[in-house]
Formats: structure tokens, C-alpha cells, sequence
């Protein structure tokens, strides 16, 4: 390592743009490095899956690109470029056959799209949103095309079909599970949601499986083990994601099931952090967009000199269906308790709660999205 070597980020997504105007306000001196495998333009992600119904561009979404990125975080930030290697031993980052030093190294390569088995042979037809760039392809995909067949019933999943219908398209969504967001909902908020979409115009399949999907003329077609058969235009898989921490492991580094990281977001290297979708900070892998910024600002502090942990306090999320609204504040894995539902008509107040009483997370649908104040604050932390 020189004695000059930057501080080193690798993405430019939420997470590793995030950090480096974090840092940026604490540190305006120390060399600054952003790696990205894409071309490194600014946006916000959540605003994905709200793109149709604005009629909005790829392009319009960006917010800066990664020159005006760099001149503003006083930073270099590499564009298309991938990071093959890590060597901790000797602070190096490898691009291929070219080696970059590092003082220290923050991970945020954020999480991949789960495949399906027929992605490869449907190309175009069949396509994941996970970026921006995803964004772009998906839109040109659309070109001329009118029906759209959405795989995966969670948040993802229903946003979509959300914003797809309100941009025009038919949409028809398949699921596996009983019911929507069934990690999020319990199956009466799951109801209000459904019935708010599908007065929108979404027919949903869901306890089905699919036993094959194949091109048809330039569409789809996809046999459900129910025995029903659908077509349509275009594809899109949304069955979830999966943290990216191969090249941590390559490395050396602990992972679970994310980049294990400490409460001041250290990896099992003293020189390398992780933060974002792709890291397990102290057993818990949030992939929202609050643990995220709230890592952001921690990490920020402890490598500007100021070592600071991590704390989670419970945080609500806005779905974005706004065929019914919905906001939750699912309860932790392992958490022991049951959902206590109120239910008038799509108005649905669901409290998770514990053996003594004690609320561990809630979902609100409706008119009820009005208490997500007053809930939040019976809440525990998640992470304290």
C-alpha cells in the first residue's frame, strides 16, 4: 500500500454514493475512490418503480453522471470497471490485470436479482429491474408492447404491477405464495392490497407454480401447474434478491448471509466495511433504503476518525402501491408472536405482537397508514 492510497468504495449506488457525501462533510482532504462496474450516474433507486406512471426515461431519472459525481464529492470515480479481486494482505483492489491501492475499503456492491430457469433462453422477454440500466432495457423492451406478466408477488413485485398498469400496460402477476408480501403481511392486509390492485386492472394467479415459460411469436407463453395457461408481451421476474458477497468471500472476508460486518460495520479485515444490501450487520440483513442511509452516516464518522456503532431504530416502509396504501414495519426474524388484525373493509390495522403485548411490528392499510407515527413509537429498536 502507498502512502497516498484513497479511501476506497466500491459502487456507486445508493450505499457508495451515500457514504462519500457523508464522508465528504466530515473529510474534505482524504484521497477519494469510487469504483463502479456500471456507468456510475446518480439516482434513486426506490424511484424505479415509480417510472412508468410518470412516463419517465432511463435518462430522467438519473440525477447527475459520474463526472459531475466526482467533481462534486472531490473524488475520482471509475466507470465501468469491475473488481475482480480483493488482496487484503497487501490493500489492493484488482481490475482485471490492473491493481489500485487502498488505505481502507468499503464494500457496497449492493444485492443481484434472483433468475429463473427460463431467463437464459428468453433473452429480452424475460427481464429483471435491479438498476438503472436494468430500467432502460426493460422501457425499450415495452416498445410496441402492451401486456406484461410479472413472476413474484412481494414488494418488488406489487410496485411494479402498481406502476405498470398505471402506465398503460395489462399486467398479470404469478406467484407461488398464498398471498402478496407474505415475509411483510399478514394475509388480511395482503386482501386489501390485492383488492386495491385488482380494481386497477391486475389479475393476480398466486398459489401457482410454474412448470415452463417459452416464446411464443414474439411474446410469451407460461403453463401454471393449475393447468391454466397465459400469454403475454413481455416478462418481468421479480423473485427477490440475493446479497452479493462473492467477492468478499473470494477474499477471505466472513459471510453469511451478507458481508458479516460489526456494529461499527467492519468486515473480519480491520482495513475493509460493508454497507447496504450487501452487507449483515451484526446478524441483520436489511436491504431498505433507512438501515442504509442511518450505516452511511455511522460509517462516515468512524473513518473520518470518529469510531461509531451502528443503531437501528425501527423503521417503517412506504410501499409504493398506491392503489391501496401500505406501510409496514415487518417484526424481525424469530421475533415469537402472532398478527391481531382490525379490518374494515380495505382499512386494515394489523399489530404484531408478543406474548406479554408488547408490538414488534405492525402493517397498515388505507386510511390506517395515519398511525404509522403513533405505532412506530411503541416499537422497539432493532438494532440498539
Amino acid at each position: 500500500m502507498s502512502d497516498n492510497a484513497p479511501l476506497v468504495i466500491i459502487g456507486t449506488g445508493l450505499a457508495g454514493y451515500n457514504l462519500a457525501k457523508e464522508f465528504r462533510k466530515l473529510d474534505a482532504e482524504r484521497p477519494l475512490m469510487l469504483i463502479s462496474a456500471d456507468d456510475g450516474r446518480f439516482y434513486s433507486k426506490p424511484l424505479l418503480s415509480t417510472g412508468f406512471a410518470k412516463g419517465k426515461e432511463a435518462d430522467e431519472l438519473a440525477m447527475q453522471d459520474g463526472e459531475a459525481m466526482a467533481e462534486q464529492l472531490g473524488a475520482q470515480v471509475l466507470t465501468g470497471q469491475e473488481v475482480t479481486a480483493i488482496d487484503t494482505r497487501e490493500r489492493l483492489v484488482r481490475l482485471g490485470e490492473r491493481s489500485l491501492p487502498y488505505s481502507d475499503l468499503v464494500l457496497a456492491t449492493g444485492a443481484q436479482v434472483r433468475t429463473l430457469p427460463w431467463r437464459e433462453a428468453l433473452a429480452e422477454r424475460l427481464l429483471s429491474i435491479n438498476d438503472l440500466a436494468d430500467y432502460g432495457r426493460f422501457r425499450a423492451a415495452l416498445n410496441g408492447r402492451r401486456s406484461v406478466l410479472i413472476v413474484g408477488a412481494g414488494l418488488i413485485g406489487c410496485e411494479f404491477a402498481n406502476d405498470l398498469r398505471l402506465g398503460g400496460f395489462e399486467v398479470t402477476v404469478v406467484a407461488s405464495d398464498p398471498w402478496l408480501m407474505p415475509q411483510l403481511l399478514p394475509e388480511q392486509a395482503a386482501a386489501a392490497v390485492q383488492a386495491g390492485l385488482e380494481e386497477l386492472g391486475v389479475e393476480f394467479h398466486l398459489g401457482c407454480a410454474i412448470e415452463n415459460m417459452a416464446l411464443e411469436g414474439d411474446g410469451l407463453r407460461v403453463r401454471l401447474d393449475s393447468g391454466v395457461e397465459l400469454v403475454a408481451d413481455q416478462g418481468l421476474s421479480a423473485i427477490g434478491l440475493v446479497p452479493r458477497s462473492e467477492l468478499a468471500e473470494a477474499a477471505g472476508l466472513a459471510a453469511g448471509r451478507g458481508v458479516q460486518v460489526d456494529r461499527q460495520l467492519r468486515t473480519s479485515d480491520p482495513h475493509v466495511y460493508a454497507l447496504g444490501d450487501c452487507a449483515e450487520v451484526a446478524g441483520l440483513n436489511l436491504m431498505y433504503v433507512m438501515p442504509l442511509m442511518t450505516s452511511a452516516r455511522a460509517l462516515a464518522k468512524t473513518l473520518s476518525g470518529t469510531p461509531t456503532e451502528v443503531g437501528y431504530p425501527a423503521m417503517p416502509i412506504m410501499v409504493k402501491t398506491p392503489a391501496c396504501p401500505l406501510v409496514v414495519t415487518p417484526p424481525l426474524s424469530g421475533v415469537a408472536g402472532s398478527w391481531q388484525c382490525d379490518v374494515e373493509g380495505r382499512d386494515v390495522r394489523a399489530r404484531f405482537v408478543d406474548a406479554n403485548g408488547q408490538l414488534h411490528g405492525f402493517a397498515l392499510t388505507g386510511v390506517a397508514v395515519a398511525e404509522k407515527l403513533q405505532l412506530t413509537r411503541e416499537l422497539p429498536a432493532w438494532l440498539d
